[in-house]
């Protein structure tokens, strides 16, 4: 298990080692005010349950047609390829069928490539496709694979037309060992390599007794994902468990960037995961993880209805053209911090600033992304490097969950080098949250 390393980002100069303390402090307040919200980007479509639960229907006729499963190198995994190969075929999608060998017997890779776009600058996504023998494998992996089938659908019924180009891909073998995924990496030039601007993997979206991962290999790829379930009031974890196992680890080893989503295998759902998930604590995310049992009975409709609609959400993100850079240098910590559900207890999240001459700003942007379920409790302030606090947000009687706004703040009295802290304070009992993200835009 790797440990999770703090992340933040500048967006032109280096920046020092970022810290998250748990510490009160007291200072006189100063009142900011909240800067109005930047444009929002083109919305993603919502991703209809019911036709990702059909796919999941057809893997199961599939499997029940063809011995019980859809290994490779049996006619089960073949009849779902050319499933999925006709309803990209029926959509519009240029589609290529990959072939290699393993176990003595032939695999299979589906590629689809939608129309259009910047193929310098190329968003691959993509899910393994393949059973163990055991089972008909429609946690593992037919809900990714239904997820991202049902996404490229979506693009196709909005005609999307995305600034960069959007790539398809459905995996054999990686049951077996990464079979598929590393021979279509290798099968890439140097050059096709470094046009795939990222690669999203989804394996195991569904899992019955879920947990809401998200893979940490690349930090921007990981604040999409994350960003996403902070609408939803969802906490996320760092994906541990499948770490490498999945058909990402080939495109990481090739030096492209990957993320993803993971909602847990046959690891144990601890008490406190289970307190902020629901399900069943002392049992597997999935119990029946590599098993006969793993059949459509074996999905949680919530976990992939929400994973799925993240999948597409990240695409639509990630498609897009550049997005407006802030006017300034930025610094952010993405790092989560849990707000304790005691009155007066406060926490704080650091960001070091170094390399600038002279005092921040009048007009200090403050960027504040909270989770939690009731923001009326919360107190949050801004904490300048001379210790002196500015009031963002006070509590008040606002039943409304969670905080995502951008703060103007005067705070040219303070030198720019230093460490400033976001604090936040609960005022009340009976909620729960964590600070998601916060930035500082110079």
């Amino acid at each position: 298990m790797r440990t999770k390393l703090p992340k933040y980002r500048r967006s032109t100069l280096a920046v020092a080692t970022l810290a998250v303390a748990s510490l009160g402090l007291a200072a006189p307040a100063v009142q900011a005010t909240a800067a109005a919200p930047a444009p929002a980007a083109a919305a993603a479509p919502d991703i209809p349950l019911a036709n990702v639960k059909a796919h999941l229907a057809q893997f199961q006729q599939i499997a029940n047609a063809n011995g019980g499963n859809r290994a490779h190198g049996r006619a089960g995994y073949k009849a779902s390829l050319d499933y999925v190969k006709g309803k990209l075929d029926a959509a519009g999608f240029t589609t290529s069928v990959q072939q290699f060998s393993s176990s003595g017997a032939t695999g299979y890779n589906l590629i689809a490539d939608w129309p259009g776009g910047d193929t310098s600058q190329t968003v691959m996504t993509g899910a393994h496709l393949d059973s163990v023998t055991e089972g008909p494998g429609v946690n593992d992996n037919g809900s990714g694979s239904a997820g991202v089938l049902e996404t490229a659908l979506a693009v196709s019924r909005a005609q999307l037309k995305p600034d960069k180009h959007l790539r398809f891909g459905w995996f054999g073998a990686e049951e077996l060992g990464l079979v598929g995924s590393k021979y279509y990496v290798n099968s890439l030039s140097s050059a096709d390599r470094g046009k795939i601007s990222s690669y999203l993997n989804f394996d195991m979206i569904g899992s019955p007794n879920p947990g809401y991962f998200v893979y940490d290999d690349d930090p921007a790829l990981e604040k999409v994902f994350k960003d996403y379930f902070a609408t939803l009031s969802i906490p996320t974890e760092i994906e541990t468990e499948g770490d490498g196992r999945s058909d990402h680890a080939p495109f990481k080893n090739a030096g492209i960037r990957v993320g993803g989503l993971f909602s847990g295998a046959d690891y144990t759902k601890t008490s406190a995961q289970a307190q902020k998930w629901g399900g069943t604590a002392g049992r597997a995310f999935d119990a029946c993880y590599h098993s006969s049992c793993d059949t459509s009975a074996n999905i949680d409709d919530s976990a992939l209805d929400h994973n799925s609609d993240a999948i597409a959400y990240a695409l639509w993100q990630l498609s897009a053209g550049t997005t407006i850079p802030p006017t300034g240098d930025l610094y952010e910590n993405t790092t989560d911090v849990t707000i304790p559900d005691s009155p007066g207890a406060a926490v704080t999240s650091s960001v070091s600033v170094t390399g600038r001459t002279g005092n921040a700003p009048a007009a200090l942007k403050v960027g504040v992304n909270i989770v939690h379920t009731y923001s009326g409790d919360l107190v949050v302030d801004l904490i300048g490097p001379s210790g002196k606090a500015y009031r963002l947000h006070n509590s008040s009687s606002d039943s409304t969950p969670n905080i995502n706004t951008t703060y103007t703040v005067n705070a040219s009295t303070e030198t720019a080098n230093g460490t400033w802290k976001l604090k936040v304070q609960d005022k009340g009992p009976q909620d729960t949250g964590y600070i998601n993200s916060w930035k500082l835009t110079f």
